[in-house]
């Protein structure tokens, strides 16, 4: 009997749906609603795993969720990228993602690195923070073989100081007095999630949001050329090494969904109506994985080892929100 008929598998798959229901409901009460399902499931989990220890019996599907279910929901994230919006954009915009991508992650490793920060850790907060929040984790964790609790350690990071600049901005654009299309700007390319750009950019309603989503698209549709390139680096430094560098295959996937979406709004046999359900689906998913993921955090061990991580995802995030303010 293989690990994908035993009830073990099925159980531990329904464990992370229901802890993803339970998170989605959390989420609905007013003081939680800013926080989102995504960063609620790793908590519970968190919890979850502390409280009553790791279900063994059920890890197959826990694995399965975390590794499995988390490329499905990147693919499908793919449906929330136009490609034709930025494209329209031009070169500017891409041209401004790719400085973006490029500050946070030498950021990241700079500070990270007088911090003692592990790289590969690193890498992750680097792509997480500079691209698009868990997505972009999920994908370079796959690469690196990255352990699941660094992963999660990441994506939870991640999810909780976005959620944090995310609410702290509308406040600094109104001190300021920045115009509703710059601070969508600035939103779009400083914030990590697309909910933290979504959450934010809707401020001062459609002025600010669209550029904010394009902005934030930018980024996103870059998630495709920096994973190859990270690929190409890590498998350079392990040429003598038996164990190369896994290509992120389901990227692929990513994209041709992205085109598939884009193409299908312009010849109008997909309404966004449509595309809004594919991305709850793609969000869905990904929640599940971030349950799956948490399952995986043991807080005994990395409560000595969190803090350095997390003073460099602050420090980069602050910088990176400094330095995106002026470029736009």
């Amino acid at each position: 009997m293989t690990k994908y008929t035993t009830t073990g598998f099925y159980l531990g798959i329904l464990l992370m749906v229901f802890i993803t229901f339970l998170a989605y409901s959390i989420s609905l009460i007013p003081i939680f609603s800013f926080i989102g399902p995504l960063a609620i499931a790793l908590l519970l989990a968190i919890i979850y795993r502390n409280v009553f220890q790791y279900p063994e019996t059920l890890r197959s599907g826990i694995q399965f969720s975390s590794k499995m279910i988390l490329r499905l929901a990147i693919i499908l994230y793919g449906v929330r990228l136009n490609i034709q919006m930025i494209v329209d954009e031009g070169f500017p915009l891409l041209f401004r993602a790719t400085i973006v991508i490029i500050f946070a992650l030498f950021m990241t490793f700079t500070i990270g690195k007088a911090f003692g920060v592990d790289h590969k850790l690193l890498l992750l907060l680097g792509s997480g923070t500079g691209i698009c929040g868990a997505a972009a984790i999920g994908a370079v964790s796959s690469i690196l073989d990255s352990d699941e609790e660094d992963t999660a350690l990441a994506i939870g990071m991640i999810a909780c100081v976005g959620t944090i600049f995310a609410l702290f901005a509308p406040f600094i654009a109104t001190l300021t007095n920045m115009p509703p299309d710059i601070y969508g700007q600035w939103v779009g390319f400083s914030l990590h999630e697309i909910a933290h750009a979504l959450l934010a950019g809707s401020s001062y309603g459609d002025e600010s949001l669209t550029p904010a989503i394009l902005s934030k698209l930018s980024r996103v549709l870059l998630l495709f050329p920096v994973t190859l390139i990270i690929v190409f680096i890590v498998s350079m430094k392990r040429k003598n090494a038996k164990k190369k560098a896994s290509f992120p295959y389901f990227l692929f996937g990513f994209i041709l969904v992205s085109i598939i979406s884009t193409i299908g709004l312009q010849k109008g046999w997909m309404t966004i109506s449509f595309q809004e359900n594919i991305a709850a689906i793609a969000s869905f998913l990904l929640t599940v994985a971030m349950a799956a993921l948490g399952m995986s955090v043991d807080l005994r061990k990395i409560k000595k080892n969190a803090l350095k991580p997390f003073l460099t995802l602050l420090f980069t995030s602050i910088l990176l929100t400094l330095f995106t303010w002026w470029i736009v």
